[in-house]
């Protein structure tokens, strides 16, 4: 997925910020064995990544709007200026995306390849709208007016979604989750008595 990382070649010295430690540590000489990762430092590795990754758009888009001409403020950023910047990134974009004259459009794999443009994927579109939509908020914007969240934005990426779903031939409908199997049917859970008719009454004396 396409990062605001590889968006913005200005943006280069930015990947610094995120490091692999690839340094090995000294065992002992006892033991041998490496402990694994507990759940809540994997849980804090990946919010830290979110986190990095969400302050390099957010500065990505602070850039944007300091170059744009004339230049803008965050206070008079509207969702229109918030769809210049996603059709800004396009040119960054790494995702064939065939156009209806192309004799690939809606082939999920084409067997040549073609001159169609490249943009960006819908999935990394989405995912930044919601990485700025909270930083717009962390940073002190209001949630009303955060334009990051308009309805523009949100009817330009439904569009782009269903047009790339055409022209590459995939769908990005939610999987539907599979319903656990029932068990077996409840009659033969029931004990003996329930399934068993009611024995009738004994006739009252004398009803002969």
């Amino acid at each position: 997925m396409d990062s605001l990382q590889e968006f913005n070649p200005s943006n280069a010295s930015n990947s610094s910020s995120v490091n692999i430690n690839t340094t090995t540590t000294t065992t002992s000489s006892s033991s041998n064995t490496v402990p694994a990762p507990s759940p809540s430092s994997a849980t804090s590795s990946t919010l830290s990544r979110y986190e990095n990754q969400k302050r390099r758009d957010w500065n990505t888009f602070g850039q944007y709007l300091r170059n744009h001409r004339p230049p803008l403020s965050l206070a008079r950023c509207s969702g229109a200026h918030v769809l210049e910047f996603l059709r800004y990134l396009d040119q960054f974009g790494k995702t064939k995306v065939h156009t209806q004259l192309c004799p690939f459009f809606g082939h999920p794999n084409p067997p040549a390849p073609c001159p169609c443009p490249l943009r960006q994927a819908w999935g990394s579109l989405d995912a930044l709208i919601g990485r700025l939509r909270a930083a717009f908020e962390e940073h002190g914007g209001k949630p009303e007016a955060n334009p990051f969240g308009a309805r523009a934005v949100r009817l330009y990426l439904r569009e782009v979604r269903d047009s790339q779903a055409k022209a590459r031939g995939i769908s990005y409908e939610k999987k539907k989750r599979k319903r656990p199997p029932q068990s077996s049917s409840t009659t033969s859970a029931l004990p003996v008595q329930a399934i068993l008719p009611p024995t009738p009454p004994p006739a009252p004396p004398g009803a002969n």
